[in-house]
């Protein structure tokens, strides 16, 4: 599998950033009820960051064009 192909990018990039927006969205949602989740909203903050990290990664290091 090539770095330019859209399954590369979808396992590498899509799937892990609805996952950290899940995470999110989680905490956002428990924090509104006062049940804390301000754990959730950090970590799901830290895997966006390392997503778009990925990306950057990829697009120079790789030459995807994404």
């Amino acid at each position: 599998m090539k770095t330019t192909d859209p399954q590369f990018i979808y396992l590498i990039l899509v799937l892990p950033a609805l996952f950290g927006l899940t995470l999110v969205g989680e905490g956002i949602n428990k924090i509104l009820r006062n049940d804390g989740g301000f754990v959730n909203v950090l970590f799901g903050l830290v895997f966006l960051v390392i997503v778009i990290f990925g990306y950057y990664f990829f697009s120079t290091y790789f030459g995807a064009k994404v």
